[in-house]
């Protein structure tokens, strides 16, 4: 990598740490080494090196946010086809999003594949240009000046392995694309198992709210995060909020022989399909994810009812979600409607009977 590095020099760490922050699935660490040991060995200006990659990771920043600001969460399908773990990145960044607030964005240079996630989701809330920018650059300044300084410290021992390393370089990159290659077939074959038996077992709008009409007695849980339910303050009338926590043991909330159907915002139902995996590995025979999740329920134009929030029982993470964004522009002070676990198990509470009562539609 040395030989193209004093070539290109900082063209070089500009163009590859854009595509990474961008969302490309591809190491930074290796590039940022090299050109911090070819700054120590003065092959490289240092100051160059690092306001280049501050730069193009600033500018894969500002491309994400100003996506998030004209597409709004419709932008996380789109960088779910980047990610290599798509089922599990989106929920998990809304998760910290919610707990870190704008300080994630520091966070998100050092996890590979979020960055542009933390990104979009800030231009969807949206975060403040003016903050944004504060903190993405305050990241992107730690994440590029500490890999770079590494490599400087330690220019001497990287120029040592790179020297030693020389003659078995075909061989090496013949080994880490065949490793890469395994490894990413391996998670296209496990993903395709888990979208069929995705497809198999969800429900559709239209054969749920017919259930409902028919009388049938089924348990409706909203898995959405609190991100979620700030921006969009409404849900399935009779929706039960619970976390992914609460459903380690499920048996203990939900009778066996309940029909039970989860919905949720991310991409292809991906959590409302785990959580129906993991229930039915506890012996539930009549698990759904709903397809298309909420939206796919409101675009099909049926009832939907307002969040109730107490204030005296409000989440920690409902909390963190008003303080924290309380001043942007779409997300209204709306958190989750609480309910007991007493609620979840009665068998006095009939999701049917809520769905006959028809709120007022929003």
């Amino acid at each position: 990598m040395a030989d193209p590095l004093v070539q290109y020099g900082v063209v070089l760490v500009f163009a590859w740490v854009f595509a990474v922050q961008a969302g490309m699935p591809i190491p930074a660490g290796p590039m940022l080494l090299g050109a911090g040991a070819l700054s120590g060995s003065g092959q490289m200006n240092l100051a160059l090196a690092v306001g280049a990659a501050i730069a193009a990771a600033l500018g894969a920043d500002v491309l994400w946010y100003s996506l998030g600001r004209s597409q709004g969460t419709r932008l996380l399908e789109t960088l779910c086809r980047f990610s290599m773990n798509p089922d599990s990145v989106v929920r998990d960044a809304k998760e910290r999003f919610v707990a870190h607030g704008v300080r994630y964005l520091v966070l998100a240079k050092f996890l590979p594949g979020v960055n542009p996630v933390a990104a979009g989701l800030a231009g969807a809330v949206p975060i403040h240009l003016e903050r944004f920018l504060l903190y993405a650059s305050t990241g992107a300044l730690l994440w590029a000046g500490a890999w770079i300084t590494l490599g400087y410290l330690f220019a001497d021992i990287i120029g040592r392995v790179a020297t030693r390393a020389a003659p078995l370089g075909r061989l090496l990159v013949i080994v880490i694309a065949v490793a890469l290659t395994s490894y990413l077939v391996f998670k296209f074959v496990r993903r395709r198992r888990f979208l069929r038996h995705l497809w198999k077992a969800r429900i559709t709008p239209i054969e749920l709210k017919r259930r409902l009409e028919a009388g049938n007695y089924i348990v409706i849980f909203d898995l959405r995060t609190a991100l979620d339910i700030a921006t969009a303050p409404y849900r399935i009338p009779g929706a039960l909020e619970i976390g992914r926590e609460a459903l380690q043991h499920p048996y203990r909330l939900i009778p066996r022989d309940s029909e039970v159907v989860f919905y949720c915002a991310e991409p292809r139902e991906a959590t409302s399909a785990r959580m129906a995996l993991r229930l039915a590995s506890h012996g539930f025979k009549n698990v759904h994810p709903l397809s298309g999740g909420f939206e796919a329920w409101r675009q099909a134009g049926f009832v939907v009812e307002p969040v109730v929030h107490e204030p005296s029982s409000g989440s920690t993470q409902h909390r963190a979600v008003d303080e924290e964004f309380g001043d942007a522009g779409p997300l209204q002070r709306n958190t989750r409607f609480r309910v007991t676990m007493r609620a979840w198990t009665s068998p006095t509470y009939s999701c049917s009977r809520r769905q006959r009562a028809r709120p007022r539609r929003s």
